[in-house]
């Protein structure tokens, strides 16, 4: 039975069906390496079931990203300024505090 088509009813034709396809990879229900030639209809389970693997792994590392951004955005305030000084202080001081060169400014306004 092993050797039976589903598709044409009949023995397999192995290398001459373009449906006889080589795997190469880690089964994912053994984990042990794979390299061999079978029917496609043969492999469809473990293939939906890695497919079904990398779709879990997906969501969770969306579902991390997601949290992680959640987390900032509950308290964004401690990354743009410190605990004591208020954003709209914080830009005024650092505005008021640069350092300017007369001469400079002389330069640019002739």
């Amino acid at each position: 039975m092993g050797d039976f088509c589903p598709l044409i009813q009949k023995k397999c034709k192995e290398h001459k069906c373009k449906f006889y396809t080589q795997i190469m990879g880690k089964n994912p229900n053994t984990g042990e390496d794979v390299n061999h030639f079978d029917c496609a209809v043969t492999w469809l389970p473990m293939l939906l079931i890695e497919g079904s693997q990398q779709t879990r792994q997906a969501g969770a590392a969306i579902e991390s990203f997601r949290n992680e951004m959640v987390r900032i955005n509950d308290n964004p305030q401690p990354l743009l300024t410190n605990q004591n000084d208020n954003p709209q202080t914080l830009l005024t001081n650092q505005t008021e505090t640069l350092p300017t060169n007369q001469t400079n400014i002389k330069a640019l306004e002739n």
